[in-house]
């Protein structure tokens, strides 16, 4: 084709005017933030401070006492131990499965892909009485626990599993679209040159993901500690044996404990706070990961 090249400079010498979303009038700018920041004070920031203010209304003392009280620090340890069961739990099963879907085509992908996002389609209370249904008396396995003297179901293993089950995709599914932006050429170039699986695992994969692992852990971590649903059908609301954290908080408000049911509620909110501090840090050193990688 002929003709004199397209200029992309207008008739004086200057860039010619694109369409922007940020041309819009001042006002309508303004109008837009406040929005936003009124959004925010009315259902994030005024909910926490009262939160903190309710828990520490009546005092430090009262709330070093709320929070101290038998069954509130049973629930805490008890929060505790199932989070630190579950997590690394879902740690290696997200890594196994992130590794198998990013890295390798086999028959059931796409499978596999929809089961480890089922716990976020179905109910944590449906995933609890599915619990029931399989560890309770009249479940499937109840006979057989009954008669080996195996406690499920109102005990700590029953708390666990549906803890497990409710929190097992976020490793997972932070872990799969960064392993695939990176591709597996690091990972064949290590085999060719000789090493192992396991080496070259833990030499070429394992830092390459840290900060996603690390990412998908916290948010595994804060969903642990903060469910209710599923733990509430399994757990038997047993004071000082099975209520977690969010259970105990319930229980006290219920009982007109609201001094001691802010004070208890105030942890998970603290814990809210500390995830989101590492949160931001931690997707900011992802997203300059993935810029890296992209631009590689």
């Amino acid at each position: 084709m002929s003709g004199a090249p397209t200029s992309t400079f207008n008739g004086r010498g200057e860039p010619p005017l694109t369409p922007s979303a940020t041309l819009e009038p001042l006002w309508v700018r303004v109008a837009l933030v406040g929005v936003a920041l009124a959004f925010l004070t009315l259902f994030l920031f005024v909910p926490l401070v009262a939160v903190f203010y309710e828990a520490l209304k009546k005092g430090w003392d009262v709330y070093v006492a709320s929070i101290t009280e038998p069954d509130a620090w049973s629930a805490i340890k008890l929060t505790l131990l199932t989070a630190a069961i579950a997590v690394p739990l879902n740690l290696v099963f997200g890594v196994a499965a992130a590794w198998a879907i990013a890295k390798f085509e086999f028959r059931g992908k796409n499978l596999l892909l929809t089961l480890i996002d089922l716990p976020f389609s179905v109910s944590p209370v449906i995933s609890g009485l599915i619990y029931v249904l399989l560890f309770g008396l009249q479940g499937y396995f109840g006979p057989w626990l009954r008669e080996h003297d195996i406690k499920i179901l109102f005990a700590v293993p029953g708390i666990v599993l549906a803890t497990v089950f409710v929190t097992f995709p976020f490793v997972a599914r932070e872990l799969i679209p960064l392993m695939q932006s990176q591709g597996s050429e690091e990972e064949e170039a290590a085999l060719v040159l000789g090493a192992s699986g396991w080496r070259t695992f833990w030499h070429v994969t394992l830092p390459n993901i840290k900060w996603g692992l690390l990412y998908g852990v916290i948010l595994c971590n804060a969903r642990a500690m903060g469910e209710f649903g599923a733990v509430s059908v399994v757990s038997g609301h047993i004071r000082g044996e099975t209520n977690t954290i969010p259970l105990q908080v319930e229980i006290l408000y219920n009982e007109f404990n609201i001094t001691g049911a802010f004070a208890v509620a105030s942890l998970l909110a603290f814990l809210a706070l500390v995830t989101l501090a590492i949160k931001s840090v931690i997707e900011w050193r992802l997203h300059k990961q993935l810029t890296v990688s992209e631009s590689e």
